[in-house]
């Protein structure tokens, strides 16, 4: 089959994100059966596509919100509200529909579209709507929308939130519904868009990449310097939530002589009276730092999708307590991951781990082993939803969709 993927961002040689980790998987596991994939997308800047992929760029975007000033933001805002569209999909407009639909012309024939995420797609609805499709759901970003605008502590905050939830919401639904099936990455995710449409949704399992990760020798037996290890972009929202009650309610039931380093990108160092905390930051290598820790807590409370930090802890085979957030769309939890929702309960099964890892039981496993059940389970889920793509490409030969004005493409 030849297969158009039309992601925001497209993949890239070396995936960083939770985002770049999924078009990756996607694309690999699509290229892995042997299919023709045709890219349509922005770059980020600074990034490198996908070797030996068709690639079609609509050119340089950055689009995370911390990355860029002020007056990009205000421009994001005001291109959002003309074209009453959410200020993701708002991102989008800096190319006309007319070029998105030469490049479909060109690409053409091809058997459908694997419409990944919301953003782009949204942006230019119409374009896209006629031609068979795929719909890959990377959350249901109408739900962490809604989420925040929850938590938002300031009004206009609060309404910015709740406009985009509610564009998001419209959109999805029009994604889901159109699509011959959904790809979720979790399947609390697969019921996020109806009933109607859970019967064509299912979960694709991910990997961080498509080779599994090797841990030398040495990082395997390398001295423990800390007893718990959390790494993470703590200034994203559902991250920071979770921290935040790690640090809030876990922490004041381990003892004092357990420490705890806590790496990567924070907004404002929290208050922590226990001892043993340390806010490392950024380190020069998170595998390393992942590997020098006896346990791995995994955190997560809000937000939807599957987490990359429980991923990657997996595919190290590293102990750890979790959360039933943090354990979204894995199947099967390795047998050295101990769920627990309850504080108290989350600090008493890390202070067992712990102990046992300072007696000498490391309690790691081959992640390997991980890592190639997900991989399986990741194609034989592709491989059974392509056929209903296939046929409904036969079925119905999209006719050339109406070039459209930019103000039109941002609609749904």
């Amino acid at each position: 089959m030849h297969l158009v993927l039309v992601s925001s961002l497209v993949p890239v040689a070396n995936p960083a994100s939770g985002f770049d980790i999924a078009n990756r998987a996607v694309l690999d596991g699509l290229r892995a059966l042997g299919h023709r994939v045709s890219v349509i997308g922005f770059l980020q800047p600074g990034r490198t596509p996908a070797p030996d992929c068709d690639m079609h760029l609509l050119g340089e975007l950055e689009v995370t919100n911390a990355k860029v000033g002020a007056l990009q933001k205000l421009k994001w805002l005001s291109t959002a509200f003309l074209n009453r569209t959410s200020v993701s999909s708002g991102k989008m407009l800096t190319v006309s529909a007319s070029r998105v639909q030469a490049i479909l012309d060109t690409l053409s024939p091809f058997d459908g579209l694997v419409l990944n995420s919301v953003q782009l797609p949204a942006a230019f609805a119409q374009v896209f709507r006629p031609y068979p499709s795929i719909y890959v759901a990377h959350n249901v970003e109408a739900d962490s929308a809604f989420e925040n605008a929850e938590r938002a502590r300031r009004t206009f905050e609060r309404f910015l939130f709740r406009r985009e939830a509610q564009y998001l919401e419209r959109y999805e639904q029009q994604l889901a519904q159109n699509a011959v099936a959904v790809w979720t990455f979790s399947e609390a995710d697969r019921f996020g868009f109806g009933r109607a449409v859970s019967d064509r949704a299912f979960v694709l399992p991910l990997v961080t990449g498509w080779d599994a990760p090797v841990v030398p020798a040495g990082e395997q037996a390398s001295e423990l310097t800390h007893d718990l290890g959390l790494i993470g972009t703590w200034s994203w929202r559902p991250n920071r939530l979770g921290l935040d009650w790690f640090l809030a309610e876990v922490v004041p039931h381990l003892p004092e002589d357990l420490t705890v380093a806590i790496a990567g990108q924070l907004d404002g160092v929290p208050p922590v009276a226990h001892p043993g905390v340390r806010f490392v930051g950024r380190v020069p290598d998170a595998r390393t730092f992942v590997a020098q820790s006896a346990v791995v807590p995994l955190i997560s409370r809000g937000g939807t999708g599957v987490q990359l930090k429980t991923l990657e802890t997996f595919e190290l085979g590293m102990p750890s307590v979790a959360t039933q957030a943090s354990l979204r769309g894995i199947e099967a939890a390795p047998a050295n991951c101990a769920a627990a929702e309850d504080p108290t309960e989350f600090a008493r099964l890390l202070v067992e781990k712990v102990t046992r890892a300072r007696a000498g039981d490391r309690q790691r496993l081959d992640g390997a082993l991980f890592h190639r059940a997900q991989k399986v389970r990741l194609m034989r889920v592709m491989r059974n939803v392509l056929g209903g793509l296939s046929a409904a490409a036969v079925a119905e030969t999209p006719a050339v969709a109406p070039l459209l004005t930019v103000h039109e493409g941002g609609r749904s």
